[in-house]
């Protein structure tokens, strides 16, 4: 092949320092070096890259052309480079983490600044899990780390010994309603009958090949299926109908009357949730998240209250 990375790299450096000698200081090579390896190019393609009757190095047409598409294999031999190398030295080219929605992203932040601190080479990939979707990815193998599952997940998980878990926490689940919705104002405690006859808010299973589950809700309720634990504390704040919600989401707007919370009895969902990782191939960056994850202050943190959000 006449075409090679070096050449492709002396093309760009040309360019982008506009002439063969402050190529060469760049390079630290001779003029006379780069010089030869553009003619012998030229030659080899047996075209003309550069117009050299200024004093400025421009390329021609052919040249402008050779070089934005070599520029992107410039890029990706360099990314293969550093791939190559991260997995020398035992760290993982990605690292996909699933999220439950339950944990807002925003919690997520100061442990990815911690992280790039370690200056690792990692690059981070997170998606959203809710419910079975929350395992999904991981048993497929397309996830490294899942923050926020419960144990009622797939048999597989239980079964399969696949997997490690270790304990994020405890959530305390409340069951709430805005002051305008007609639960508000009943007499405690609301039998499942009465829940039952009134539109539940629930956040949708996102699994996509797993079979789904529910959490809190009766057989028989009308509900209104949303994405996101965010956008069920809106729908309830709205009044469009009743549920359960983590405390640390209810919490300020029970402060301030925007939410009323009422005693049921009705099973609360479960409240243990856990990180679970694959127990095979653990990176130096999962088992970074692993142990950082496992620290009291970092798990409280991700499960603590959130800051009241929209209407109140």
């Amino acid at each position: 092949m006449n075409l090679t990375l070096e050449s492709l790299l002396i093309l760009d450096m040309i360019d982008r320092k506009g002439s063969f000698a402050a190529a060469a200081v760049a390079l630290d090579r001779v003029p006379s070096a780069l010089t030869y390896s553009v003619r012998k190019l030229e030659d080899d393609l047996d075209v003309l890259l550069f117009d050299r009757r200024g004093h400025r190095a421009q390329l021609t047409p052919a040249g402008l052309q050779l070089l934005q598409e070599g520029r992107h294999l410039l890029l990706a031999a360099n990314d293969l480079e550093q791939r190559v190398k991260r997995t020398a030295t035992g760290r993982e080219t990605e690292l996909h983490i699933v999220l439950n929605s339950l944990i807002p992203f925003d919690k997520m932040l100061p442990i990815i600044a911690a992280f790039d601190r370690e200056q690792s080479g990692t690059r981070l990939r997170f998606t959203p899990g809710v419910l079975t979707g929350a395992w999904e990815k991981l048993i497929e193998g397309r996830a490294n780390l899942v923050i926020g599952v419960t144990l009622d997940g797939p048999e597989v998980v239980r079964t399969s010994g696949r997997f490690q878990m270790q304990e994020l926490g405890a959530v305390d689940w409340v069951f709430v309603v805005a002051p305008q919705h007609p639960l508000a104002g009943v007499e405690e405690p609301l039998s499942a009958e009465l829940v039952r006859s009134h539109r539940a808010i629930a956040v949708g299973d996102n699994s996509q090949s797993l079979p789904t589950l529910t959490m809190g809700l009766l057989s028989g309720q009308e509900t209104l299926t949303v994405a996101t634990v965010a956008d069920k504390l809106q729908a309830q704040l709205a009044g469009l109908g009743c549920g359960h919600l983590p405390r640390i989401w209810a919490e300020p707007y029970l402060a301030s009357g925007a939410l009323v919370e009422k005693q049921t009895l009705a099973a609360k969902p479960n409240d243990n949730f856990m990180v679970a990782w694959p127990k095979a191939e653990q990176g130096k960056s999962l088992k970074w998240f692993i142990q950082h994850l496992a620290q009291p202050h970092v798990r409280q943190s991700l499960i603590g209250p959130v800051p009241m959000r929209g209407p109140a």
